[in-house]
């Protein structure tokens, strides 16, 4: 297959975004489901590779990964250069996916970038270097994330109707999927699906706080606060300037209430700092990553191997 074709997979937990790239500049998409994060990543990877392989009749030449729950980018991009089904790849590049939101929303400019979905990740870069901020996966971190949300609402509710805490309208939001609150803990503990579906009660309860819902309303103002710690906390541990760009993407800041006060937390501490819309998404990031020279700040933060 010429040089240039590239496939370039956003590989995060609502969805594996891929697009092919080829010699001519033309391109193509395909959309599978999420990364499972408790499961081993490189048979949810090289499936995704396999049936582009197969649509296209041949394998691309370069592939490039920016994968949600990647813990060694040396590791996986040694287990998938081994694997099988990309025997006729020449090229792959693997990262965390902070590294393709970074690149895909901000490029070259120095800031953070958060991505708030079900899970959040915040990337840093500075004059030298760069850092990541979060994304510890549901338990242990992504704080301010969809599942950090849903976790809160349910959480809300169930102190109601214990008498542990006040009235919320998120009560019927529950209701509409487990109507018998007495067991719904039952049904969820025992769902293979259980993160994305506590995450899913992340857009109602932005719904109700927009609505004027208290609860919801200092579930959204908690979740914001958090978002805004971990830029604040990217940016100073890079030694970003002070007019640095800050890009906020994902599901979550779909909500005015979050991402207004998220805004005002991050200016609380740092007045200069400049929001800028999504140059491009985490798909553009993944293609932009194949051609990142080796002296970026990023450069660290992914592994490459070739044949």
């Amino acid at each position: 297959m010429p040089e240039h074709t590239l496939l370039a997979i956003d590989a995060g937990q609502t969805g594996i975004k891929t697009r092919l790239v080829t010699a001519d500049g033309t391109a193509q998409e395909w959309l599978f489901p999420g990364v499972l994060t408790d499961r081993p990543l490189l048979s949810q990877l090289t499936t995704v590779v396999a049936e582009v392989t197969r649509v296209i009749g041949q394998a691309p030449h370069t592939v490039t990964f920016g994968v949600s729950g990647l813990t060694s980018a040396d590791d996986e991009a040694d287990a998938l250069m081994q694997h099988p089904d990309l025997a006729g790849v020449h090229r792959i590049v693997v990262t965390h996916d902070s590294v393709t939101s970074f690149l895909g929303v901000l490029g070259d400019q120095q800031g953070a970038v958060v991505a708030a979905g079900t899970g959040v990740v915040t990337l840093g870069v500075g004059p030298e270097h760069s850092t990541r901020v979060d994304g510890w996966g549901y338990i242990m971190g992504d704080a301010g994330s969809g599942y950090w949300i849903g976790r809160a609402a349910l959480d809300a509710v169930m102190r109601a109707y214990d008498g542990r805490g006040p009235a919320t309208s998120l009560t019927s939001v529950v209701q509409e999927r487990w109507p018998d609150l007495e067991t719904a803990y039952v049904a969820l503990q025992s769902s293979h699906d259980r993160v994305r579906t506590v995450a899913s009660f992340a857009a109602p309860t932005a719904a109700h706080a927009a609505s004027g819902d208290e609860v919801s309303t200092r579930i959204c103002h908690a979740a914001a606060a958090e978002l805004a710690t971990a830029v604040l906390a990217a940016l100073r541990v890079t030694d970003a300037p002070a007019d640095a760009a800050v890009g906020a993407i994902g599901g979550v800041f779909g909500s005015d209430v979050i991402r207004s006060a998220f805004e005002s937390a991050v200016r609380a501490e740092r007045p200069d700092a400049r929001f800028v819309a999504a140059a491009g998404s985490g798909l553009d990031g993944a293609v932009a990553l194949a051609g990142l020279e080796s002296g970026h700040p990023l450069h660290e933060r992914f592994a490459e191997r070739a044949r």
